[in-house]
């Protein structure tokens, strides 16, 4: 798991650009962060076990794409620049947490396993 959030961090670097750009929409920020970032995260999630820590640094580096995403708000009261609050990005952002979609797709995975027969042998591709 940490080889593929390096991966994904790696990937993330890349286009940290386009998603801190001004010129481009937040859905099509978000389109790039669900088609180029989360696979190469996600990609072998359904075998993994996940412990609280595995949890929390996948929550940490959604939270950082999606802050870059959403970009930064002004204070009404102060008038200062501030980071969106974890809340704030889950209001934002109505799409599943990527700690959701990995859980969702090891049962998936877990269901395909069980309904596989007994007798069967694997015979690879």
């Amino acid at each position: 798991m940490k080889c593929k959030l390096k991966l994904g961090k790696a990937c993330y670097y890349s286009v940290q650009n386009l998603l801190s750009s001004s010129l481009l929409s937040i859905t099509l920020k978000i389109k790039i962060y669900r088609t180029m970032i989360l696979p190469v995260v996600q990609y072998g999630c359904e075998t993994w076990s996940l412990r609280l820590r595995e949890e929390r640094s996948l929550r940490v580096f959604e939270n950082r794409v999606l802050r870059r995403v959403f970009g930064s708000k002004r204070d009404e009261a102060t008038g200062e620049w501030r980071k969106l609050h974890n809340e704030e990005l889950r209001d934002l952002y109505s799409l599943p947490n990527i700690v959701r979609v990995v859980k969702s797709r090891r049962m998936g995975w877990a269901g395909h396993v069980a309904r596989r027969g007994r007798g069967e042998v694997c015979t690879g591709f």
